[in-house]
């Protein structure tokens, strides 16, 4: 079965971030820039971490 991942990359800038694909490809989440590669990916971590059970909550404006 297909899966989503998690795809880190450097911008122009130097900082890094990630991103977070659906298994259709489709980017579903891009994160924050961090200052080293290690940062990003401690990021990713924090992520798969926290989001299983994460509340869903409506914004309001």
């Amino acid at each position: 079965m297909p899966r989503g991942k998690f795809e880190v990359y450097q911008e122009k800038s130097g900082e890094f971030r990630f991103r977070l694909k659906a298994s259709n490809g489709q980017v579903i989440a891009t994160s924050q820039t961090y200052k080293s590669k290690e940062s990003c990916l401690k990021g990713i971590e924090s992520v798969r971490n926290n989001a299983p059970n994460a509340e869903v909550l409506q914004a309001h404006e």
